[in-house]
């Protein structure tokens, strides 16, 4: 009888080449210069969140949200939203903000944002009184989540009802 022998070929480690990644470079700060000088500090709030807003005269439209820029702290239509008080009121480059907002989730803070710029502009000027409350900016949105009640499964949802 025949033996059948296999020979079994080592296989050899491979070794990758990992190329070194450049270091994640974050968005430049707004310069501190923009945001010196006089400013007028108000509060909008939604929901859960509050921004604290200060407004300085003389500006160039930057908007600084936590210390980032407004576009990266709210991508895709945050922003927007954010400065339409300034749109309608026609204030989209005479002034800088910087906003501290704290607690909530996106919308809220948004809109948070939004309140506050609008108040800061009403203390600038009285007379955009109509234009933003037509547009509802200066209300505030006092809607939040229920709490939940002790017995009940949620805020509302009662346990099932049995008959005996």
């Amino acid at each position: 009888m025949e033996t059948k022998t296999k020979t079994v070929k080592e296989k050899k480690p491979v070794v990758e080449a990992v190329e070194e990644t450049e270091e994640v470079k974050e968005a430049p700060m707004p310069d501190t210069a923009e945001f010196t000088g006089s400013y007028i500090k108000t509060v909008g709030r939604r929901k859960t969140s509050v921004a604290q807003v200060r407004m300085y005269k003389d500006g160039k439209g930057v908007i600084t949200i936590n210390g980032k820029k407004g576009s990266i702290y709210f991508p895709n239509e945050g922003l927007s939203i954010v400065s339409q008080p300034l749109k309608v009121t026609g204030h989209v480059r005479d002034f800088n903000f910087s906003i501290i907002v704290k607690g909530g989730g996106t919308t809220g803070q948004i809109e948070a944002c939004r309140h506050g710029i609008a108040r800061a502009l009403l203390t600038l000027d009285p007379l955009m009184k109509e234009a933003l409350k037509l547009n509802g900016f200066l209300t505030r949105d006092p809607r939040k989540k229920e709490r939940k009640k002790p017995g009940f499964k949620g805020a509302r949802k009662r346990p099932q009802w049995s008959k005996r």
